[in-house]
């Protein structure tokens, strides 16, 4: 049952357990103001104050507005137990993974829950709360704060700097320098792929560029790489098309198999057959590949200088999971995923 509560009772220690999107914030703002709140806050009622747990837009929404109370619903007395209560009803709704992983981080450590128990309470298998407990430990604090502050998309994070978090050789501190280099300056996701493919993968030169903020720069020396070079003959081009593919499934497929919800005994059979014919072509392919790559090296061609000086250095040597940036190697589009909308 929702009740009519001052804006000012309300506590906002849980604010950055959410993350922010002002251009949703800008809609809804729009929307309470022609139809006011339809929806109730909802918090927890402890003796040490009413927290806020779910409805900080409408919260931020309501003070722009100059609004004094809104409606409100408690879900119970102690923290933990409204966190749970929350999670239970908005798991595939209100909360994002990366807003479940920071509230089960709080039930670990702040009010001493084991990871069993949360499961349990939740309705869950221990493997989907150890996943969002590791998603989070794997983010430096600084990534955290610019992903739940909406300076660098969430989704871009986890599926575009997926293949690269997972890449030999790519640091968690490289990481990092990557997403503050480019948080903030609202670039579309097919930017960010691009971006990611230069400094991860491209010379040194466009990884100085990118670091340094020269993004617009970078961008256009990326877009100018053909897709498809000119004096090339037919099979030539079909295998560029064919490497494109291979790097596209191989970056799908080291995303997939570590989905929770891989779980029937029929898909396990199947994939075990197919991945013990892929590991006894491993060796050779990755013979080949390499043989390839050094042959091709010797075409290779540099882009400019961001400073617009001399050519650079040769490119930084690649590991067997990081295949150079060329022409064969353009990122796949892709879509956003929608972030749920708070509830």
């Amino acid at each position: 049952m929702s009740q009519i509560v001052e804006l000012s009772s309300l506590d906002l220690r849980y604010e950055g357990h959410r993350l922010r999107d002002d251009a949703r914030e800008a809609r809804l703002l729009a929307s309470i103001a022609e139809r006011g709140i339809e929806q109730p806050l909802e918090g927890v009622d402890t003796p040490e104050g009413r927290f806020l747990l779910n409805g900080f837009k409408r919260w931020r929404s309501a003070k722009k507005l100059g609004l004094d109370g809104v409606p409100y619903v408690s879900l119970g007395e102690e923290e933990a137990m409204g966190i749970l209560s929350l999670m239970r009803v908005s798991t595939d709704k209100a909360l994002s993974l990366l807003e479940q992983a920071r509230f089960i981080a709080d039930l670990l450590t702040v009010h001493g829950l084991s990871l069993p128990e949360i499961a349990e309470k939740l309705s869950r298998g221990k493997s989907w709360v150890s996943m969002r407990k590791n998603l989070l430990e794997e983010m430096s604090p600084a990534i955290q704060q610019l992903l739940f502050r909406g300076a660098f998309p969430v989704y871009c994070y986890m599926y575009t700097l997926g293949p690269f978090r997972r890449m030999n050789g790519v640091s968690r501190d490289q990481l990092e320098r990557f997403v503050k280099a480019v948080a903030g300056q609202r670039r579309s996701v097919r930017e960010i792929e691009l971006l990611a493919q230069g400094y991860f993968r491209g010379p040194a030169s466009l990884r100085e560029a990118i670091a340094a903020g020269k993004l617009g720069w970078s961008l256009e020396q990326m877009k100018q790489v053909p897709e498809d070079r000119e004096g090339c003959t037919e099979f030539e081009r079909v295998l560029l098309g064919d490497l494109q593919i291979l790097q596209r499934y191989l970056q799908r497929v080291l995303l997939k198999c570590q989905d929770e919800r891989l779980q029937s005994r029929a898909f396990y059979a199947q994939a075990h057959l197919l991945t013990g014919g892929l590991l006894s072509q491993l060796s050779p392919f990755s013979e080949r590949m390499r043989a390839f790559y050094d042959r091709s090296g010797h075409a290779e061609c540099h882009l400019p200088d961001a400073s617009g000086g001399d050519p650079p250095a040769p490119d930084q040597p690649a590991t067997p999971d990081q295949p150079p940036h060329g022409a064969g190697d353009r990122p796949p589009a892709r879509r956003p995923a929608a972030e749920g909308a708070e509830r």
